[in-house]
């Protein structure tokens, strides 16, 4: 009996040690996710496409150690709250105000599935934006789309199997090559357009990047990788100050695959906006990113026949 008494306390150590460690491990992977090694398997990008999810594994560590009564361990998880705060927190704040001359932008993956094309368009329009770019657009499903939108949105392009409507006036549309070397068939999922709003002239991307996989090798992300490069070199030779990309990138602006895209435009400031899939978001993948530009806020939108969810973003000029 006395012994069992004596051994409680070193198990209960222990265990606040074990809180402790893990929490300061949540901290180190959310402050230094960067230095995680992308090989084998991608093994950093898979991290960073579910990073603000580890908020979740701080409150159950937090849950655990007020149960456990651990005093090192609610200290340590003053770590990665801190790391978590910096990294998300402002994402909750409330949308800035709007601006003269915001560009309202509405990005959605209508899905190649979607029973209901016409319907998807009307309930994009409802949100009132000024552009509107889709993927997944089948030759079948166009001419609904086009149908829907003409009143509201009077110019529009198409490449391949992605689209821009505009209540603006659209010039210089063509295609942008985004297809990784080692897909043979036909594939055009890039367009370039400008955007002769009233308050200047927005050289407008929309772009779907190959799709990801997560399997026993890992995450496989190397096609979409090398999209996000030749989309991010597109960028970086546009010639238009004002850029706004619109798409279905397959990644969260977390992860290091899209940083030839991030490093190069702005991301959204306020929301989360999380939009596949669309059962149940557990990421935004979906992308409004701008140059030269603020986006201010990104929100979704109710759900379509997609299994995407719409996202809608305000863009404020510099």
């Amino acid at each position: 009996m006395t012994r069992t008494k004596g051994r409680t306390p070193a198990r209960g150590r222990g265990r606040g040690r074990g809180l402790a460690v893990a929490a300061v491990l949540a901290g180190a992977l959310l402050a230094c996710h960067r230095v995680v090694p992308n090989t084998p398997g991608r093994l950093g990008s898979l991290l960073e496409a579910f990073l603000p999810w580890l908020g979740l594994v701080i409150v159950a560590l937090f849950a655990w150690a007020l149960l456990r009564r651990s005093v090192p361990a609610l200290v340590a998880l003053l770590l990665p709250v801190a790391a978590w705060t910096y990294l998300f927190a402002g994402l909750w704040l409330p949308a800035p105000d709007a601006r003269p001359g915001d560009l309202t932008v509405v990005q959605h993956n209508v899905s190649d599935e979607n029973a209901d094309p016409a319907g998807t368009a009307r309930a994009l329009a409802a949100a009132q934006p000024d552009l509107i770019a889709l993927e997944e657009l089948l030759p079948a499903a166009l001419p609904a789309y086009e149908q829907a939108l003409a009143a509201a949105y009077p110019y529009h392009a198409v490449q391949g199997t992605v689209g821009l409507w505009s209540r603006h006036p659209l010039t210089g549309v063509r295609p942008v090559d985004i297809k990784p070397r080692e897909i043979t068939e036909g594939w055009s999922r890039g367009l370039r357009a400008e955007v002769r709003t009233p308050h200047g002239v927005v050289a407008a991307y929309v772009a779907h990047l190959p799709s990801v996989r997560i399997g026993v090798r890992g995450f496989a992300s190397a096609w979409r990788d090398e999209s996000a490069r030749l989309l991010g070199r597109a960028i970086a030779d546009e010639e238009q100050r004002a850029v706004v990309l619109l798409g279905d990138l397959n990644g969260t602006v977390d992860d290091r695959g899209l940083a030839p895209l991030t490093s190069r435009l702005n991301v959204p400031e306020r929301g989360f906006a999380l939009s596949f899939p669309a059962a149940f978001p557990v990421a935004r993948i979906d992308q409004v990113m701008a140059r030269a530009g603020t986006v201010g806020h990104v929100r979704t939108l109710p759900a379509t026949g997609s299994d995407h969810l719409p996202v809608a973003a305000r863009i404020s000029w510099a």
